[in-house]
């Protein structure tokens, strides 16, 4: 399959405006660190157009994806199967046009670590994990103008080694520390052309506050009371909880002066609970599976905003300290559990 670099097709001002154009050549070398459900998800549909590696520590996830390819299980009830290619080794490998970063947030720096050959001086390295302040490790392996940060509204969890079920889909925004935006267009116009609708933001840190207040609230919470979302709008006091944390989250994100309105942020994640009552969230498989979890770089995110803006958020270092004590409580377990066989 040919391989066209994205930096010689900007440099030779080639880029077709309609992807559809380029039907039959891979647009970008892509690697993926990290084949969960969200990994498998990208790496699927961005492998239709691209030359797409998924890097993965666990090898007989890795055999399976090489030897069955990816099933994708649509909400619409069709499947699809797609062939990236796995590894757990990415020695050899040239550098990448585009590096996306889906390991859980407390092994970004290790990953990257490991496959840092994979960088070179026109590889973009993106991040669409969950939280925010995913960028200060990431600028620990390039500059800043070749860092993307992004959210995306799909959802996917693993059926099997292969097989992924995508819960639903929507808008995948993407934006840059620095640098001009519209450089960034030929990678969105890539993942909508794979099926992944994709779109550039000049605020695209507010959109990850945005999406973080339903997970520094209502996650958190359904994994420390082990329990559906729909509990927290059915119970006053659990309702009373959330609020308190989402409230808190929305003043300490104004205090970086990004004009949420308290009300309406409320309003919205209230509804989005309801909409989802029956669901669950990773935490709570997280903490009910002995795991450890994210609320570092959730909750703590807020944490760390207020710290430098000032703004008070004791709601939010009380919840960060208790998921860890949890976490704690689910080591001491295991340890015990495995010491009496």
């Amino acid at each position: 399959m040919m391989h066209i670099e994205i930096s010689q097709l900007i440099r030779i001002g080639s880029l077709p405006k309609n992807l559809d154009t380029l039907k039959g050549l891979c647009f970008m070398r892509i690697a993926i660190l990290g084949a969960g459900a969200m990994g498998m998800l990208f790496g699927g549909h961005l492998s239709r157009k691209n030359e797409v590696t998924l890097i993965d520590i666990d090898q007989q996830k890795v055999d399976a994806v090489n030897q069955n390819g990816i099933t994708i299980c649509n909400p619409d009830g069709t499947r699809t199967n797609e062939h990236p290619h796995a590894t757990t080794d990415s020695s050899g490998m040239p550098p990448a046009d585009l590096i996306i970063v889906f390991v859980k947030a407390m092994f970004s720096r290790s990953a990257l670590q490991a496959n840092k050959a994979l960088i070179g001086p026109a590889t973009y390295v993106m991040t669409l994990q969950n939280g925010s302040g995913h960028e200060e490790v990431l600028r620990e392996f390039a500059p800043p103008e070749r860092i993307i940060i992004g959210t995306t509204q799909h959802n996917s969890s693993i059926s099997d080694r292969s097989t992924i079920n995508h819960g639903g889909g929507g808008k995948t925004v993407i934006g840059r520390l620095e640098g001009e935006l519209e450089a960034l267009r030929p990678i969105s116009e890539s993942f909508t052309a794979c099926g992944i609708d994709t779109e550039l933001s000049d605020q695209i840190r507010k959109m990850i506050w945005n999406k973080m207040f339903l997970n520094v609230s209502a996650s958190v919470l359904t994994g420390v009371l082990q329990t559906k979302l729909g509990f927290l709008t059915d119970n006053e006091y659990a309702w009373s909880l959330t609020e308190q944390l989402l409230r808190e989250a929305v003043r300490v994100a104004n205090g970086d002066q990004l004009g949420f309105d308290e009300e309406e942020v409320v309003d919205r994640v209230k509804n989005q609970i309801i909409a989802a009552h029956d669901g669950y969230t990773s935490i709570y498989a997280d903490l009910r599976d002995g795991r450890k979890t994210e609320v570092d770089t959730i909750n703590g995110s807020v944490v760390r905003a207020s710290r430098r803006n000032g703004v008070p958020a004791p709601c939010h270092e009380f919840i960060v300290a208790l998921v860890h004590t949890k976490e704690a409580l689910n080591a001491a377990a295991a340890e015990k559990s495995a010491g009496a066989q």
